[in-house]
C-alpha cells in the first residue's frame, strides 16, 4: 500500500494551526480511507454520489463527508441524509435544492459557495459580482436548512506561482468583503477552502482555512 500514514503526517505537519485537512478520497478504496482514519483523519472529500454512498455504508460512522465536486441538483436528495458539508455550491437554484432536501431530512447542511476566479472556462462557480449580487438580494436568508460557511475555489492549473498566489489572494479579499458586509454577526461564515496537493503551501499563506488534498496522501487515483 502507498505510505498513507507517512504522507498524512507530512501534510499535517505542513499545515498551520487552524487549517483543516479534507483528505480527498474519491477513486480510492476503502482500505486507503481506513488507513488515514486510523491515523486520526476524520474529514474526507468525495465527488461522486454512488461511490460516496457505498463508502458511507462500509466505513466508520463518525467520518465527516464533504462533497467537493460539481453537484447536480437531482443528486442532492441522495446525499442530504448524511453529508457534512457541500463545498461547491455554484448556483442559487442548487442552494435552494439543498435547503429543500435538508428540510426533508430535518437537518441543516453546511455549504460553501464556489467562486470562479481562475482563468479557465472549465471551472464552475459564481463570478465575484454574481456572488455579491446573490448576497445583496437577501433571498438566501429565507433558506432555513442551509448554513453558508464560507467560500471555496480552485486556482488555475498552471505552474505560474505568481498567478496562483494572486488568485488565492483575490479569493481572500472577496471573503473579507462578504464577511464584513453580509456575515459580520455570523461566526459560522469562517471557511476559505482553497489549496490542493500541488498548491496548498501557497494557499495556506493566502488565507486558506481548509485544504483539499488527495494525491499527496493517497497517491495517484485508482480508477
Amino acid at each position: 500500500m502507498y505510505d498513507i500514514k507517512g504522507n498524512l503526517k507530512k501534510v499535517l505537519a505542513d499545515l498551520p494551526s487552524g487549517v483543516r485537512l479534507v483528505a480527498v478520497s474519491k477513486y480510492h478504496p476503502d482500505e486507503f480511507i481506513q488507513a488515514a482514519y486510523d491515523e486520526g483523519q476524520r474529514i474526507f472529500g468525495e465527488s461522486h454520489e454512488q461511490e460516496l454512498r457505498k463508502k458511507v455504508e462500509s466505513l466508520p460512522k463518525d467520518i465527516q463527508w464533504h462533497f467537493i465536486g460539481h453537484l447536480q441538483s437531482n443528486k442532492v436528495k441522495y446525499i442530504a441524509p448524511y453529508i457534512t458539508m457541500i463545498e461547491a455550491v455554484d448556483s442559487f437554484s442548487l442552494l435552494c435544492e439543498i435547503d429543500k432536501q435538508a428540510a426533508k431530512n430535518k437537518r441543516i447542511i453546511d455549504v460553501l459557495l464556489e467562486l470562479h476566479i481562475a482563468e479557465e472556462e472549465t471551472k464552475y462557480g459564481f463570478s465575484p459580482e454574481a456572488c455579491r449580487q446573490l448576497f445583496e438580494s437577501g433571498e438566501w436568508r429565507q433558506l432555513q436548512h442551509i448554513r453558508i460557511c464560507g467560500l471555496m475555489m480552485m486556482a488555475s492549473n498552471i505552474d505560474n506561482e505568481l498567478q496562483i498566489r494572486s488568485e488565492f489572494r483575490i479569493a481572500k479579499h472577496l471573503f473579507d468583503e462578504y464577511k464584513a458586509h453580509y456575515f459580520a454577526s455570523e461566526p459560522s461564515f469562517c471557511e476559505c477552502s482553497w489549496g490542493m496537493s500541488h498548491d496548498y503551501h501557497i494557499a495556506v499563506q493566502e488565507g486558506s482555512t481548509m485544504v483539499r488534498i488527495g494525491t499527496a496522501i493517497f497517491g495517484p487515483r485508482i480508477y
